[in-house]
């Protein structure tokens, strides 16, 4: 717990999340906030921010904090995101700086999996490849997908995948899931069917990826998953984009192994215009924007703040390290 009034900063509100938050008001009783509209150009202007800072307000995963960082900001106590993943932090670096790292664990699930839900309609019925068609003045007859009856496959079955779960059992879709840790319990709450991984890859006509990801999850999805599915699988990433091997998944799509792809997350964010993803047909592509809505934002600029304000009344919560 810090006494006294405190310095808070967001080092980088780029784009704009928290910076026209009235939850901010609520810190004013505990410290002095600077907010950064801008992303920082390089690690030392990034460091320069901080500087003399208790609490990071990290409101961008781009913006990221390593054993380099925190050995250059002994004031540093405490950051919480802005978020549920926490892949931006080194975390063992953190532990070792005796630094305070929250997360929001499921706090905008519903908001995350509407959307990747929304996505497999899209590319389920094609939506944008006879949008971007019919626009060139073609009118190109092709079979849709429907979706009730089909098998949903879940990978990773935390709060966004739970969510996805039920989802998919309310339209009438065969659920299977796989999770690093299946309980006999957890899948009759959820209603669905633990298998293992391959098992979940052959079996099911939408594969929705769910995991955080971990050095035991990158490229968790790479050629050799891919070859193990159906033909013209529908794929989601509402996970990272390191979970999946980006290279493998266009080869996939360009081999008309895979029907199409939703993706909302990237290598490198924002995507570059010669990004391989967008010379494929049949992808429904969102910049990273799952929880940008006005529920969603809200929900994650609240829980930051909140965040906050646990950790100097001396009750950290959400604490990952």
């Amino acid at each position: 717990m810090i006494k006294g009034r405190i310095k808070i900063v967001v080092p980088g509100d780029d784009p704009p999340q928290i910076q026209n938050s009235p939850h901010l008001e609520r810190l004013k009783d505990y410290g002095d906030l600077t907010l950064y509209t801008d992303r920082p150009k390089d690690r030392g202007e990034k460091i320069a921010r901080v500087a003399g800072t208790e609490i990071i307000m990290n409101t961008r995963s781009a913006v990221t904090w390593g054993n380099e960082e925190f050995a250059q900001l002994p004031e540093l106590k405490m950051i919480t995101t802005c978020s549920i993943g926490t892949d931006n932090f080194d975390l063992a670096a953190a532990k070792k700086h005796r630094i305070v790292i929250s997360n929001q664990p499921g706090k905008t699930a519903p908001v995350v999996a509407e959307h990747i839900f929304g996505m497999m309609f899209a590319v389920a019925k094609r939506v944008a490849f006879f949008t971007a068609d019919m626009k060139q003045g073609r009118w190109t007859q092709m079979d849709n997908v429907m979706l009730r009856g089909k098998k949903l496959g879940i990978i990773g079955t935390g709060a966004i995948g739970a969510e996805m779960v039920r989802l998919g059992r309310a339209i009438g879709m065969k659920v299977l899931a796989w999770t690093y840790n299946p309980s006999a319990k957890r899948a009759r709450v959820m209603g669905v069917t633990f298998k293992a991984l391959d098992e979940v890859l052959a079996e099911a006509d939408v594969i929705s990826i769910h995991v955080k990801l971990t050095e035991d999850s990158h490229h968790l999805i790479g050629a050799k998953q891919f070859s193990k599915m159906k033909e013209n699988t529908i794929f989601l990433n509402g996970a990272r984009a390191a979970v999946v091997d980006t290279d493998a998944l266009v080869k996939a799509l360009h081999s008309g192994k895979l029907m199409g792809a939703g993706i909302d997350v990237y290598d490198e964010e924002p995507a570059p215009a010669d990004h391989p993803l967008f010379a494929c047909d049949h992808v429904v592509l969102t910049p990273h924007s799952a929880d940008s809505t006005p529920e969603g934002m809200d929900l994650l600029n609240s829980g930051a703040v909140d965040n906050v304000i646990a950790y100097l009344k001396g009750n950290p919560r959400n604490r990952v390290c």
